[in-house]
């Protein structure tokens, strides 16, 4: 399942609005949160009980689900037993009913010889859960974390969720373009895959967060072209005097694309005349089905993301608009209408029209960096006659 938009870390379930599954799923939809990641293990064992041993993760999931919220559960892992850990993941996952999964591995994993212990575990995980989105979330830098497997681990992910803590210091901004950066370099990695970085909102050693960190923070998010950012955690930014950095991440507006109905297609509207837009060059060389030029437009390493599946890099990306401009549409006309957005983030409804009179129609929003597409969030709403 793909996800974009503003989610929040939950540690313990019981700091936050004192566990009620009710409370936290309306604090969670008046907050724009779109997902909520929830911690289900710690090494071999379930976490979420309360002290007499009752589940408080089932009632929260259930409350977000129904509105409309995806939940996804992280688990951190020591790799000393690596396919135990695994057994704790799927089973939680699978019984939770979750929509995705998020390996938290920090210091253990960077001990001499946990390269195998995260490649079996990885092996096992992806057995056990082989439809799932798995996400992985570790160290900002890599380059000061040189020991942790991350080809290992990212080689099976879906997603990259590092945990950008600017502790000590107010750079969000600097320190999030850092890390995004670092994470584009598979010299470093192995894998690239979409980053979903996790925020600070929390104290540590006498410092603390502040509300204008999470507007920076967030708006250098939309800026890079992310799909979607995260803060850590639910715990502290809603406990007694630190409420602020609640707000600042609720307030802050993420623009997010939205599903069509699939028997629903707009009049044919026209490509809106902005200077140098790049949808005047993407609906272009899509009404010219040239393919390559239409690739040009996306990084190497771009997702193009729907409902359904996430497609990683250009090739596939190629092969999924081969498919759509050969097979599954006819000769036709594009065209675009409902453009908003700014440099870094354009969401538009598009439809296509042809002679033999097939209609379709969607709406979609591209993530751009340094002027090319780093994710497609293409919502599709299917081909009349």
């Amino acid at each position: 399942m793909a996800v974009e938009g503003k989610g929040f870390f939950i540690w313990r379930i019981l700091n936050c609005e004192g566990g009620d599954a009710g409370a936290i799923a309306s604090k969670a939809a008046d907050a724009n949160l779109t997902h909520v990641l929830i911690k289900i293990a710690d090494t071999r064992y379930p976490f979420g009980y309360d002290r007499n041993n009752n589940d408080l993760v089932p009632s929260v999931t259930q409350a977000l689900k129904n509105r409309g919220i995806q939940v996804w559960g992280w688990h951190y892992v020591k790799g000393n037993d690596p396919s135990g850990e695994a057994r704790v993941a799927v089973a939680r996952t699978t019984e939770l009913q979750l929509d995705g999964y998020v390996i938290d591995a920090e210091h253990e994993y960077k001990w001499r010889g946990k390269d195998a212990a995260a490649r079996q575990f990885m092996a096992d995980l992806r057995q056990g859960l082989p439809n799932h989105p798995i996400a992985l979330s570790s160290y900002r830098f890599p380059t000061y974390h040189r020991e942790l497997p991350w080809s290992a681990f990212l080689e099976k992910c879906d997603f990259n969720m590092p945990q950008v803590y600017w502790e000590q210091a107010h750079n969000a901004g600097a320190q999030l373009e850092r890390s995004v950066g670092e994470f584009d370099d598979a010299r470093l990695v192995g894998y690239q895959r979409p980053v979903i970085p996790t925020g600070s909102a929390y104290g540590a050693g006498g410092w603390v967060a502040t509300a204008n960190d999470q507007e920076v923070f967030y708006q250098k998010a939309l800026e890079l072209g992310l799909i979607a950012a995260n803060t850590y955690s639910w715990d502290w930014a809603t406990s007694s005097g630190h409420h602020d950095l609640w707000d600042a991440v609720a307030r802050f507006n993420w623009p997010l694309s939205t599903s069509v109905e699939p028997n629903v297609v707009a009049p044919a509207p026209t490509i809106p005349n902005v200077p140098n837009d790049p949808l005047h060059n993407y609906v272009e060389a899509l009404n010219n089905r040239d393919i390559d030029t239409i690739i040009s437009l996306y990084h190497e390493n771009a997702g193009h993301v729907n409902a359904q599946r996430l497609l990683l890099g250009i090739q596939s990306i190629k092969n999924w608009y081969h498919n759509l401009l050969n097979e599954v549409l006819p000769p036709g006309t594009f065209a675009i209408d409902q453009v908003r957005g700014t440099g870094s983030s354009w969401t538009f409804n598009w439809t296509f029209h042809s002679p033999s009179g097939q209609l379709a129609g969607g709406k979609d929003t591209l993530g751009m960096r340094q002027g090319r597409i780093q994710y497609h969030y293409s919502s599709f709403g299917g081909v009349q006659t």
